[in-house]
């Protein structure tokens, strides 16, 4: 069994973020992005038998994408940042 987690949406691009949590025995949990009409996109099979998948967004979804997912996993004292309820913190009342 699983679950659908939002950590992000990106109206001007349609570009979701979310976690897909399993609830079995192990425990797991992957990221997926979702992207309508991306403006590039290619999907390649390679003769060794492995996928490759390449998708562009624009640079101001990606932005957007990457700061939700920071917050989400709060990374931020990894990055630098705030690691509290400083501004731009995971813990932050605002926005």
């Amino acid at each position: 069994m699983s679950t659908k987690i939002s950590i992000t949406y990106h109206g001007e691009s349609k570009t979701h973020l979310y976690e897909e949590m399993t609830l079995d025995d192990d425990f797991q949990s992957d990221a997926y992005i979702q992207i309508e009409r991306p403006t590039e996109f290619s999907v390649s099979r390679h003769e060794n038998g492995y996928e490759t998948a390449m998708l562009a967004i624009k640079p101001e979804a990606m932005d957007a994408l990457a700061i939700a997912w920071c917050k989400h996993r709060k990374l931020q004292g990894a990055l630098g940042g705030p690691v509290g309820k400083e501004w731009g913190g995971p813990d932050c009342d605002y926005d």
